[in-house]
């Protein structure tokens, strides 16, 4: 049973890779997958009802993920439907491609540890599109959008889901995982922009501005904005006061922006009205790319309930005697399968015993399981998210941007391991 659907998740993702070649979406390759892997599970079981208790306890954390990214998008469709997006790219002068490929990776970085990877990632995708004309540019950006909210997201508690697991169960704190990670991962991030530095050269063109569009005032543009941005930044506020999950942020941050352009456009004739409606920017979400997170993450489910994930994990501890070995692969892992199961894992596998809290091994998972996702297009949700916008081909992201995310992968992990060799 455990090989069937292993199998079955290795064609599923192939197919997924070739999606050009085949000429069948990803989303509906990644559908198939997941229901496949789950109906082998269910028919190989004499009793059934354990496993649709499981399905229904991961479709629970799924669900989160799922409603989180459609409160997202729609925000970050409302704010562009209102030109909120151009209060940054008015303030973006350069047209040279590096200093602007810089500027975006280091408000990225820093983006992705105040709000999260893949929020960042929608926010700073589309902010691209107002910036870049150039479908080949317009690729190249998002691909290194992903390594810089990927590596942005590893040194902060609620920049990346699996750095906040380990926040939650005590493995980490705020403060230390901040300082010790900050310098690795923004060197995982520069060491590729280094190498793309080398060889990038010539200006971006930038995209006419579209006259037929519904025009704002200043005062809606700027509002719809900060509001916009403030739902985001709320999200993890929200969580630490309530306790509740971050996609209920989103849905009350939403639901507020919501009332708010009623109310400002309740003046407005319809035909100017609509475009700038919540109803309007859900129906401009790319519901395929939601599918394809949908049947991404049912896949990596049927493996963490089918003790595949673990599995590997336990063989890794068992053949690999070093620790630092046992991260890296962790981390690699993680470019070809979601980290939050694998951190699930090693936190079921190792206890605070030990591993104290703050130690070593903990802290080089937070960066691991965070930066090596970049590696494959299909290893975060920030990459997944980037796929599904700008239509990424996987082979292209695996040509152009997996061997500056590997780069900068083992060159952030060397300065971990060094600082803490000569700091301690």
């Amino acid at each position: 049973m455990g090989i069937a659907i292993l199998i079955t998740f290795i064609l599923g993702y192939v197919a997924i890779a070739l999606e050009h070649p085949l000429k069948v979406d990803k989303a509906a390759s990644a559908l198939l997958t997941g229901v496949i892997c789950w109906t082998i599970y269910i028919m190989s079981q004499a009793d059934p009802h354990p496993v649709v208790e499981q399905l229904m306890e991961h479709l629970g954390e799924i669900s989160g993920i799922l409603f989180f990214l459609l409160g997202a998008m729609t925000v970050v469709e409302l704010v562009d439907a209102h030109d909120g997006f151009q209060v940054i790219s008015d303030w973006i002068r350069t047209k040279k491609k590096i200093t602007l490929l810089f500027t975006i990776s280091l408000i990225t970085f820093f983006l992705s540890a105040i709000l999260d990877n893949l929020t960042t990632t929608i926010v700073m995708v589309t902010l691209i599109r107002k910036l870049i004309t150039e479908r080949e540019d317009k690729l190249f950006f998002s691909g290194i959008i992903v390594i810089a909210a990927n590596s942005g997201g590893a040194w902060s508690p609620i920049g990346d889901v699996t750095t906040t697991m380990l926040w939650i169960g005590n493995q980490i704190t705020t403060v230390r995982i901040m300082t010790k990670l900050f310098v690795p991962s923004m060197i995982s991030l520069l060491v590729p922009l280094a190498f793309v530095a080398l060889k990038m050269k010539g200006q971006v063109q930038a995209p006419e501005k579209d006259q037929t569009k519904t025009s704002t005032t200043p005062f809606e543009r700027n509002l719809v904005f900060v509001m916009g941005i403030g739902a985001l930044i709320f999200v993890p506020i929200f969580k630490t006061i309530t306790h509740l999950p971050p996609f209920m942020g989103i849905l009350f941050g939403l639901g507020v922006m919501w009332v708010l352009t009623e109310f400002i456009h309740k003046g407005k004739h319809d035909e100017d009205k609509h475009p700038l409606t919540v109803v309007h920017a859900i129906r401009k979400i790319d519901t395929p790319s939601i599918l394809f997170f949908l049947g991404i993450l049912i896949s990596i489910s049927a493996l963490e309930s089918t003790g595949q994930l673990k599995g590997i994990a336990n063989w890794l501890t068992h053949t690999v005697a070093n620790d630092t070995v046992v991260v890296m692969a962790i981390g690699l892992l993680s470019a070809v399968v979601d980290n939050v199961p694998l951190v699930a894992a090693a936190q079921g596998m190792y206890t605070l015993t030990q591993f104290p809290t703050d130690d070593y091994f903990w802290e080089f998972l937070a960066y691991a399981a965070g930066t090596g996702g970049s590696i494959l297009i299909i290893g975060s949700a920030a990459g997944v998210a980037a796929m599904g916008m700008e239509k990424i081909e996987f082979f292209w992201y695996m040509k152009r941007i997996s061997w500056l995310a590997l780069l900068g992968y083992f060159a952030g992990a060397l300065s971990y391991i060094l600082e803490t060799q000569l700091l301690g």
